[in-house]
């Protein structure tokens, strides 16, 4: 069992970028990023350990870009 998983995003140019996971209920349960970042291709990990089961959204913020993915945890 690995409890944690790979996000893989890219950014056209220089952006502030906000990366955060939601539970089903619209909760905000972790931060992963938010800060400056240059143009790229990017991975970022979610270590799931602590957390129960389910269904987690993402929802990455970069500039005027906003993209919400879900994401199900299973142990």
């Amino acid at each position: 069992f690995n409890p944690s998983t790979t996000i893989k995003f890219s950014l056209p140019k220089e952006s502030h970028v906000t990366l955060s996971i939601y539970n089903s209920m619209g909760q905000e349960v972790s931060k992963l990023l938010s800060k400056e970042m240059n143009a790229g291709v990017y991975t970022t990990e979610w270590n799931a350990v602590g957390f129960a089961s389910g269904v987690y959204y993402y929802r990455i913020v970069a500039g005027n870009f906003t993209e919400t993915k879900k994401l199900l945890f299973l142990k």
